[in-house]
């Protein structure tokens, strides 16, 4: 169960008080404010703070102008043109700050995105749960054979008990040597901060992390794609599903132009208008690598 008992009495609490505000909300983001959304088999994700919404983002992107000089007058419009252009000052008036628990190894991934403010739950000072991210059997692959970073095949029948075995074995073993290195029964025990470097890479954090609007569609950008490692591409997707409800205007934009959209490179574009004047347009003959062309390929194709 990724929400304890007191973790659920906490956010029911919070979730009972109102208070009245004279800055912008979201109805949405409201709905979802404290509730944490599960994800995996231990983790969740919960909006604990947010700042702005559409309004905010078409707001400050008019200043430049001065009032009653808009460019574009019905917000939609000057959100979609704000994305379509690249624009990323607008969107960082919009401010959210999640509580995130994930295993280490996602995590991990995770921090590279390195236009966030992080707080993680400290092993050095607290005892970690044991909770370990155990992969789901329809998640359970080999490793695939044409990609090193991503997955093949997927394992089945005895393969696939004898692999879940080891890693429920191996992850409590590790736990409970953890447990008898801590443990202060008649001796001091070793230090929290040293005894935790014996946990495997699937045990729990939390987070809490806090991030603008344009860095948060980088890495939903990312992170959302068919592309990512399963275990993050499921916060992300959770995350998105809070975002819509957020600023629909500039999700909406970001889906049609981010993730629905595709960039070309010079070559991709001269190969597109040779494809258009009717010509046979090849790898061999369109000055692209085979690494390219395939890139290429499988956008015109989605």
């Amino acid at each position: 169960m990724p929400v304890t008992t007191d973790q659920q009495n906490e956010i029911d609490a919070q979730r009972s008080q109102s208070a009245q505000t004279l800055r912008a909300t979201a109805p949405g983001m409201e709905q979802h404010l404290y509730t944490a959304h599960e994800v995996l088999d231990h983790g969740f994700v919960r909006v604990i703070d947010y700042m702005g919404d559409d309004s905010a983002i078409c707001q400050a992107a008019r200043v430049s102008y001065g009032k009653g000089t808009k460019a574009v007058s019905n917000d939609a419009g000057l959100i979609r043109y704000l994305m379509r252009h690249w624009h990323s000052t607008p969107f960082e008036m919009c401010e959210i700050k999640l509580h995130v628990k994930l295993p280490v190894f996602v995590a991990r991934q995770w921090i590279r995105h390195r236009t966030a403010n992080v707080n993680e739950y400290s092993a050095r000072y607290s005892i970690l749960d044991r909770e370990f991210y155990i992969p789901a059997p329809d998640h359970l692959n080999a490793q695939s054979v044409i990609n090193n970073q991503g997955r093949g095949e997927l394992l089945e029948g005895e393969e696939a008990a004898r692999v879940l075995q080891i890693l429920k074995d191996d992850s409590n073993h590790a736990y409970d040597s953890y447990e008898a290195m801590i443990s202060d029964e008649g001796q001091s025990g070793l230090a929290r901060e040293l005894a935790r470097m014996n946990l495997p890479m699937n045990i729990y954090t939390q987070w809490y992390w806090k991030v603008d609007l344009h860095n948060l569609f980088h890495f939903l950008r990312l992170r959302a794609d068919s592309h990512a490692q399963y275990e993050i591409r499921v916060y992300a997707d959770a995350i998105c599903k809070i975002v819509a409800d957020w600023v629909p205007a500039a999700f909406g934009a970001f889906e049609d132009y981010r993730m629905g959209g595709a960039q070309f490179s010079g070559k991709g574009m001269d190969v597109l208008r040779r494809m258009l004047a009717g010509e046979a347009v090849t790898q061999a003959n369109s000055g692209m690598s085979a690494g390219e062309w395939r890139e290429l390929m499988g956008s015109l194709e989605k």
